[in-house]
């Protein structure tokens, strides 16, 4: 007599196919690159934009990269874990 979960197995179905499409970014998102020397890429979403806090992380990588990203994409340039904690506060507000 088995246990079934049919939500692992979804879940797992799931996680597999996010790695195969990696550079999928789901509508309303965006995919930035933040770090100081080893760059991590994360996906936020569009509304993030419009926040005065993360505005100042943007104004930040324009003053160092202009134009020019080196990873080919939005490159902020401030520690992970300063990032994650902003991140997190924009979720609850």
């Amino acid at each position: 007599m088995g246990i079934r979960l049919p939500g692992v197995a979804n879940a797992k179905r799931i996680l597999r196919l996010a790695d195969r499409n990696s550079d999928v970014i789901p509508k309303g998102h965006l995919a930035v690159y933040v770090g100081e020397a080893q760059r991590r890429r994360f996906v936020v979403p569009v509304s993030y934009l419009s926040h005065p806090s993360f505005q100042k992380l943007l104004s930040q990588a324009e003053e160092e990269f202009g134009f020019h990203h080196p990873m080919g994409g939005l490159t902020i340039p401030c520690r992970e874990e300063a990032f994650i904690n902003l991140t997190c506060s924009l979720n609850g507000s």
